[in-house]
């Protein structure tokens, strides 16, 4: 199974950019990872099973060129994280309060946290876009999820 790649820019971009962007933390950093990811599709000679293998083909394929990006030396137009908060729209505070903490965690528990929450990935999905098992994504959502709840509080207590 193949599809074109403007059928899955206009399905993938928006969720190939977040997962880009939580990894990576810079919005142009972002916007040219989901453009070398949807080249590196349109270049490849691989059949894919589903549409399902596709997305977490797309997803891996991302996340990988993220991770490789902040590796990077050479990182340029590094948007600070305060600067893209701004551009964003939450509907409540406490919305941007958990977003803001999500982009505090560690990167192993940020990853599995923004599937699992932001993109409704299952456990085994996950385990197959990271190439973890499923045992270990349970445990990295089990530990964020502690991270977060031990920020949140820290942050509720101190507006007490």
């Amino acid at each position: 199974m193949k599809k074109t790649v403007e059928e899955l820019a206009e399905r993938y971009r928006d969720n190939l950019f977040a997962a880009a962007f939580n990894v990576c933390k810079n919005a142009a950093d972002a916007d040219d990872i989901v453009q070398e990811t949807f080249l590196q599709y349109y270049v490849a000679k691989k059949e894919f099973e589903s549409e399902q293998h596709i997305r977490a083909w797309l997803l891996r394929v991302a996340i990988n060129k993220a991770k490789n990006v902040t590796r990077s030396f050479w990182r340029q137009n590094k948007v600070p994280l305060e600067e893209y908060m701004e551009t964003l729209a939450f509907e409540t505070p406490q919305e941007e309060t958990l977003f803001e903490t999500v982009m505090q965690l560690p990167e192993k528990y940020r990853i599995v946290i923004h599937l699992y929450y932001y993109e409704d990935y299952l456990v085994s999905e996950i385990a197959d876009v990271l190439k973890l098992t499923q045992s270990n994504v349970k445990i990295r959502l089990s530990r964020g999820r502690k991270l977060l709840k031990q920020a949140l509080k820290e942050d509720w207590e101190d507006d007490e």
